[in-house]
């Protein structure tokens, strides 16, 4: 199976979890579709107290140059974690 395919798979998979994953883990799958589905962060940081989009903004940044293969190979591999732990 392609790749691509397993990565649409997961993300469908992800709303499909009987129990909410910790706000880390939300972040990190959240990061790693963006890198996935749309590359490198771009825009600006946002400011003020929008706390939430700061924490996204700032965990798709750190994944800034990884590949979008490998970010949806982890994503998959992530959900597999989460399946186990959340299902």
């Amino acid at each position: 199976m392609e790749l691509t395919e397993l990565f649409n798979q997961a993300v469908a998979r992800s709303k499909e979890l009987t129990k909410r994953p910790t706000n880390e883990e939300l972040l990190q799958l959240y990061a790693l579709y963006k890198q996935s589905t749309d590359g490198d962060v771009t825009g600006e940081r946002p400011g003020g107290f929008d706390f939430k989009a700061i924490a996204k903004y700032d965990a798709w940044a750190q994944l800034k140059g990884k590949p979008r293969q490998q970010a949806m190979q982890e994503y998959i591999d992530l959900m597999k974690q989460l399946e186990e732990a959340y299902r």
